[in-house]
């Protein structure tokens, strides 16, 4: 049926047993059935896994035949069950294609968790799961935020109803936007010392890393940087790597053809590989971009724009980012609130002007979203 919300989406809703659905839709395995159908189903665009799910399966050591209490005391062994809605974005379908092109929305529930525990425990879950949005609610204060990739919360309250409208608001406009995939190749590193690193992008992402801008989680960072080598080619980070190590993890060398195809050397690129290309090709003289997760400063001039509607490596957030760019000296700034600023410089400039507009206007030793993560 469709929806005010969705207009352009056929929305189904399939209920478990437990919520008066049909008898064929109560175990785990039920559920991890019906998931494999919608992976195969080309049509399949969002999935939201509200269901919850029984954590371990139990069997009792028992004699065959039906447990009577006359047996006496008997035992229980509990088996963790697979995480179902780990394998949503993550697992192949039966046609061994990866659907990571379904909008994946968990929830996480806690009790009497603290804010910053709740926040982790939603984060974690979306890391693991590579959810594109989490609920996240407390049953004892009744706490609700929704967790985004860019480790940001929204539409944090204690009404139940204004948090699942956020929801509901942030999936609509998150759901359509277009993304670059990458293909990857074999190939090595490119080491951060190589001399096709520009000194200057060096000095000042070495700079972030000594001043905490870049802080671990689930033993990888988030944020970005690249230069540029030639119109098509790039120097960029790597995903899902612990920028504190780059001396040992290198970077990535991608060329492309257009928006749409990216050939990778060697490992996935940072998910701002869009937002960097855009950059560089609307903004002349531009090669070095830097980007991390931090607060900006209390009275800093650097334009601010929503980054509500966009997921962090997405045309849309490219676009969002570029057509807001401020001038500042020989650099471009522009900070996306709840999320952090992009950074765009000549290769040519000195290192040290872009390290003083960073110290005067974001504190790299917080976070965007307001909780720290574990220590680099």
């Amino acid at each position: 049926m469709a929806t005010k919300q969705f207009p352009a989406m056929d929305v189904v809703l399939h209920q478990t047993r437990m919520a008066g659905g049909a008898n064929n839709l109560e175990t785990v395995e039920d559920v991890a059935h019906l998931i494999d159908q919608l992976k195969d189903d080309p049509m399949t665009k969002v999935i939201i896994m509200s269901a919850a799910m029984a954590d371990f399966a139990g069997a009792v050591d028992a004699p065959a035949g039906r447990l009577k209490t006359s047996g006496g005391n008997l035992s229980m062994s509990l088996t963790p069950n697979e995480k179902v809605i780990d394998g949503i974005r993550n697992v192949p379908n039966s046609a061994g294609v990866v659907r990571k092109d379904i909008f994946l929305v968990s929830f996480k529930a806690t009790s009497g968790a603290t804010g910053e525990e709740q926040y982790l425990a939603a984060l974690n879950n979306l890391k693991r799961s590579s959810s594109n949005l989490v609920f996240a609610n407390d049953l004892e204060n009744h706490r609700c935020m929704v967790v985004t990739p860019e480790e940001a919360r929204y539409g944090e309250t204690t009404y139940r109803r204004a948090a699942l409208r956020e929801l509901v608001e942030m999936t609509e406009l998150r759901s359509h936007l277009t993304f670059t995939r990458s293909t990857i190749v074999a190939a090595e590193p490119v080491s951060w010392q190589s001399p096709e690193v520009p000194e200057s992008l060096r000095a000042v992402v070495d700079y972030c890393i000594h001043g905490g801008a870049y802080k671990t989680f689930r033993g990888s960072t988030v944020g970005h940087f690249a230069a540029r080598v030639k119109d098509t080619e790039f120097l960029t980070s790597r995903r899902k790597t612990d920028f504190n190590k780059l001396n040992e993890i290198g970077l990535v060398r991608i060329k492309t053809d257009g928006p749409d195809a990216v050939i990778a050397y060697g490992s996935k690129p940072s998910v701002g590989g869009q937002s960097q290309r855009i950059i560089f090709s609307e903004h002349e003289g531009m090669d070095c971009v830097a980007h991390f997760h931090c607060p900006i400063r209390e009275g800093s001039s650097v334009p601010q724009v929503s980054q509500r509607a966009y997921e962090c490596g997405s045309h849309e957030c490219g676009q969002n980012t570029s057509s807001n760019l401020g001038q500042f000296g020989n650099l471009k700034a522009v900070y996306l609130q709840e999320h952090g600023p992009n950074i765009v410089f000549p290769s040519s400039i000195d290192p040290q002007e872009v390290i003083d507009f960073i110290e005067a206007n974001f504190d790299l030793s917080k976070k965007t979203g307001g909780y720290q993560l574990e220590a680099a």
